[in-house]
């Protein structure tokens, strides 16, 4: 018999370069790119593009169309993040000088930890694994129940190298419910394409501290939803703050006010079921 044929390597996947245009969009956004990161969300774009060919990812083949839909529709977030950044940072200053002018008080000086964000039904990776790269000192959290999914975002986060971007494979009702890891532990939570706004404010809610936002990439039914989400909000612990426009949809921004009640999340799928305060109007 002859020998078995050497197995070949797979052939490396080739980053996609951005279309002109995209560089001045992004910047619009106030978006600043370090050495490197137009190329790496170029080849988490291709390496989207090629996992979709095997496993339903996203409906946008086009990288053309991929570059706009999915990384600037990411990018969007940057200015809302990095100002609850630039809070948390003022805060520990302020916090810092209190200590410093108050000799008596016990413990050291405050610190600015890293700015944590969950971000729930990942999917793809997006918005997560564009803002992971643009912004390499916030700490990304990217919540999956489904396991080819989450094989792609390990993967993905292995290739690019993203030491700030981890993957859980669970759902939110679970971990919205784990109170000593998860639930109200991160400053902030992001949706894209998870549902009604009522079903993002009940699996996001109890994962925000107080004060900490939910922010929920929507498009044209924002102002809609928003409208059937009151009683939801009233209940997680929510209020509406701001509905800001982007190049691609609508960023509806959603402030913590209070603990969430130890009701919330219900349990597995009943969320979307039975979105709160939305299924009877119906």
């Amino acid at each position: 018999m002859p020998p078995d044929e050497p197995v070949q390597p797979p052939a490396p996947i080739e980053p996609l370069v951005p279309p002109e245009g995209f560089a001045g969009a992004a910047g619009a956004l106030g978006v600043e790119f370090d050495p490197g990161d137009t190329e790496r969300l170029g080849r988490f774009l291709a390496l989207l593009l090629h996992a979709n060919e095997t496993t339903n990812l996203t409906a946008i083949t086009d990288p053309t169309q991929a570059w706009t839909k999915h990384i600037l529709d990411a990018l969007s977030l940057v200015p809302v993040l990095a100002s609850l950044q630039g809070e948390a940072s003022a805060k520990a200053r302020n916090d810092a000088d209190e200590r410093t002018a108050a000799p008596t008080a016990a413990g050291a000086p405050a610190v600015a930890h890293p700015l944590s964000v969950v971000d729930i039904g990942s999917g793809g990776g997006v918005p997560a694994i564009p803002l992971a790269i643009v912004m390499p000192d916030v700490r990304f959290t990217m919540v999956e129940s489904t396991g080819k999914k989450v094989a792609f975002l390990r993967r993905a986060i292995r290739d690019l190298g993203l030491g700030n971007a981890r993957v859980l494979q669970t759902r939110a009702e679970v971990i919205g419910q784990e109170h000593k890891v998860h639930r109200e532990r991160y400053d902030a939570a992001i949706a894209r394409a998870l549902g009604h706004l009522a079903i993002v404010a009940e699996l996001c809610g109890p994962l925000v501290r107080p004060h900490g936002i939910v922010i929920a990439v929507k498009g044209a039914k924002a102002e809609a939803e928003l409208a059937e989400t009151a009683r939801a909000l009233g209940l997680i612990g929510l209020r509406h703050v701001q509905t800001s426009e982007t190049p691609t949809g609508r960023l509806v921004i959603l402030e913590k006010t209070t603990r969430t009640p130890r009701l919330y999340p219900r349990k597995d799928g009943e969320p979307a079921r039975v979105p709160l305060g939305v299924a009877r109007e119906r």
